[in-house]
């Protein structure tokens, strides 16, 4: 943890993702990670890693406007773009206290748990919100324009 402006220190949360169409399960998943810290930090991939990860017709949104409805969040403070396909290198710099994934996530699955437990934070799951997938509001979208 780092000193705190007014005393005492300050508990820093990561959490990284595409977020590309932001949607309830987006918002309720980072009010969560934040609420286990003082400050919560979202690694965004950048445009040509969504490419990379999710296909040539994403992202929807630019990694410009994502980033500009995640700071619109309260509960979000920062926002940091990353190129590469994982966040290990940003969370190396950065040095959160708590790294946070969903609960489609498994900590033995995420290369770098190992990296966040080896300089002594916490990798924390919180649960799935069933129901909400940006990946299926575009292929509902897709199919038959519906939702």
């Amino acid at each position: 943890m780092r000193p705190s402006a007014r005393g005492g220190e300050v508990k820093t949360v990561f959490t990284n993702g595409c977020f590309d169409i932001l949607h309830v399960g987006h918002v309720r998943y980072l009010t969560e990670a934040r609420a286990l810290g003082d400050r919560l930090i979202v690694g965004l991939n950048s445009d040509a890693s969504v490419r990379a990860l999710k296909g040539p017709n994403r992202p929807i949104n630019s990694q410009e406007a994502r980033r500009e409805m995640l700071l619109a969040l309260r509960c979000v403070d920062e926002v940091v773009i990353f190129e590469e396909p994982d966040p290990c290198a940003l969370i190396e710099r950065l040095r959160p206290d708590v790294h946070v994934k969903g609960g489609d996530y498994r900590p033995e699955d995420l290369p770098e748990a190992a990296i966040v437990q080896a300089y002594g934070g916490q990798v924390v799951i919180l649960s799935y919100h069933a129901g909400y997938s940006t990946t299926g509001l575009v292929t509902a979208l897709q199919d038959d324009g519906s939702v």
